[in-house]
This record gives structure tokens, C-alpha cells and sequence, in this order.
């Protein structure tokens, strides 16, 4: 089978000839496996064999990037969501988020009136290009795009976004669905543009180490609908979403359901996510993808990271709905002769042979 034809098995809840297998080493964690053995020139992707691609749209506020201060260790710089970020140049980290040009509901909506949709946000030569190449390949190429919480607190803060959605619901409400927009109106003109996607595979951080960082009643009045829109524009085109949400997001998977996710992903072990025992009480209605604990890859005996494997997946793989990730990504504490086992053993306790 080719890598397309398997994530789309999987996805359609069917057993393909083994499970599909992405994931994604930190930056650090590719240099140190380059020292490893990892050939120059080669990325993780070709050399092991990922079978995901895709492309999307640029979906930001477009505001004026501009850089304030750098240095040898960090640079800081206004990003085009209006973002003041401090990132760090030799590690892999989230970056430091200073200050934000949207503070109020105020700004948001001044700034929304001329806010524009249109094939100017799309880089059609690269994105087409990169559809090529995956068809060659067999890759499955999804539309790719960050929304909701996850990217709106990423324009106005964290902290002021959950206030936001205390006591200014309309306005949170009103960001994701705009963030919905763009991203179905961006995904409409791509398909109308050549674009022949396989699915779209959607990133909203909405949890944390143990639970959603707002209640399920939050995500129903004012998550819900923009997420809804976005799942109902993909199945009309035949396509399956996967949602990308770190933390324990477990209290809302009936939700997330509903609003039409068809998987989900990463299942952080560390934040509480327990892919076998989603498996057992939501697989008939949603696949999963992740779930492997990479601390155990990390352990010293290999024992443990096969036992992971081994139970997780030879379980999560029955009937379908399963592709293998770990469960977040891969950092830079595992080395390269530990992936490789790693990927050796979803080969083998993945195969439906």
C-alpha cells in the first residue's frame, strides 16, 4: 500500500496492511541524531519513512513583522499576529511571549474590519509543488492550519484570551470563528486552485497537564461552532480532520466528536491521555493518532519502550483507527540507534500480517 492509501484506511476505521507512521523530532533532537548517524542531508522524514505532507495558507493577522533585539542567544521580534516573542536561538522551547497589539475587544474588532481573505495568502508555486511531490511519494497531503484557542491566545495572550472567555464570551467567540474563516474560505480557494487534498489536519492546543484549560461548557458555547464549521467544510469535500490539542483533553472528546473530528492527536501520556482506554470507550466513532510516552524511549532499557509499543499498539491497531506518533514529539534526550529501534517495533507490533 501506499502511505496514502494506508492513513486513509486507518482514518476510515479499516485495517491496512500496518499502521501509518509521522512523527516529529525537536530541531535540537535532528542535529544530535545527525551526529549519530543520521545522514547529512537527509531529514527524519525520508530516512524513516513518514508518510504524511501537506500545505496550507497563511492565516495570520498580517501585521508588520519587525525584529527589536537579537543576540547570540535569542531574538526578539514582532510577529505578524502582533506578538512581541522572545524565541531562543540553541534550543528547542516554546517561546516567551512579551506583548501583544490586541489587548482588548476594542482592538480586535478596529482591527478585524479590514482583515481580507484572499489567493494573495496562498503560496501557490511551493504548495503545488509540495502536492507533486507527495503524489510521487505516496504521501498522504492533508490542509494544514492552526485555529481556535490555540491560535487565538497566540494574538492576544493566554491569560487575557481565558479572561476573554469569562467575561467577554462574544469576543472570544468571535475570534476562533474568524479564525474558522480563514481557514475554510483559504482551503475553498486552494481546492478551487488546483489543491486536491487527502484531509486537513487542524492544530488547537486546548489542554494542559491534568484537564482542559477551560471547562467543556466553555467549548461548547464558543469553541464548538467555529470547530464545527471547520469539520463540516472538509467532510463536504469527502476529506477527514484530524485535530492536533496537547494536554489532557479528555473531558471534551464527546464534543469533539460531535463537532465532526475524526481523529485526534497527539494523546499526551504525560498530561493524563490514555490512548487505550479512549480506544476501548470512543473507537468506533474517532481514530487516534500518538500515545507513545517518549520518556520511555528515552529509558536506558529497551524493555520498556518495547513493552510501550507492544501493548499500545498491537491494542489500538484492532479494526483500524490507529497511526502511530509519539506523543508529542520527539526530544533530544533520545538518541538516534533508540528512534531507529523505536520505528523497528511499530513495524512489527503495527503489521496486520
Amino acid at each position: 500500500m501506499t502511505s496514502r492509501e494506508r492513513v486513509l484506511a486507518a482514518l476510515h476505521h479499516r485495517e491496512p496492511d500496518r499502521v501509518p507512521i509521522d512523527d516529529h523530532p525537536w530541531r535540537t533532537t535532528v542535529v544530535r541524531w545527525h551526529e549519530e548517524g543520521l545522514p547529512e542531508g537527509v531529514t527524519p522524514a525520508e530516512y524513516f519513512g513518514f508518510e504524511f505532507s501537506g500545505a496550507g495558507a497563511d492565516t495570520t493577522l498580517r501585521m508588520e513583522p519587525q525584529v527589536v533585539e537579537e543576540t547570540d542567544e535569542y531574538t526578539i521580534a514582532w510577529n505578524a499576529n502582533g506578538a512581541l516573542r522572545k524565541n531562543f536561538r540553541h534550543s528547542t522551547s516554546t517561546p516567551e511571549c512579551i506583548d501583544f497589539k490586541i489587548k482588548t475587544s476594542a482592538d480586535w474588532y478596529a482591527f478585524k474590519q479590514d482583515l481580507e481573505i484572499g489567493r494573495d495568502r496562498i503560496n501557490w508555486e511551493a504548495g503545488l509543488a509540495s502536492l507533486r511531490a507527495a503524489r510521487e511519494k505516496g504521501l498522504w497531503f492533508p490542509y494544514r492550519a492552526a485555529t481556535g484557542y490555540d491560535k487565538t491566545q497566540g494574538i492576544c495572550g493566554s491569560e487575557r484570551l481565558l479572561i476573554a472567555m469569562a467575561q467577554e464570551p462574544d469576543w472570544a467567540a468571535d475570534m476562533y470563528m474568524t479564525a474558522a474563516d480563514m481557514i475554510v474560505e483559504t482551503a475553498r480557494l486552494m481546492i478551487g486552485g488546483g489543491f486536491e487534498f487527502d484531509g486537513a489536519f487542524i492544530y488547537d492546543d486546548m489542554g494542559y497537564r491534568n484537564g482542559p484549560l477551560f471547562s467543556p461548557q466553555m467549548y461548547r458555547d464558543q469553541c464548538f461552532p467555529a470547530h464545527k464549521k471547520i469539520c463540516d467544510f472538509f467532510h463536504e469535500h469527502d476529506l477527514k480532520v484530524i485535530l492536533h490539542s496537547c494536554g489532557n483533553v479528555t473531558a471534551l472528546v464527546p464534543d469533539l466528536i460531535r463537532a465532526g473530528f475524526d481523529c485526534l492527536q497527539p494523546l499526551e501520556v504525560k498530561a493524563g491521555m490514555d490512548l487505550l482506554a479512549l480506544k476501548e470507550q470512543y473507537g468506533q466513532e474517532l481514530a487516534f493518532m500518538g500515545g507513545i510516552d517518549v520518556r520511555k524511549m528515552a529509558n536506558p532499557d529497551p524493555r520498556v519502550i518495547e513493552d510501550e509499543i507492544r501493548t499500545k499498539v498491537g491494542i489500538a491497531k484492532r479494526d483500524g483507527g490507529y497511526i502511530y506518533h509519539s506523543d508529542h514529539s520527539v526530544p533530544d534526550d533520545v538518541s538516534f540507534d533508540r528512534f531507529k529501534y523505536v520505528i523497528e517495533l511499530v513495524h512489527r507490533y503495527g503489521s496486520y500480517d
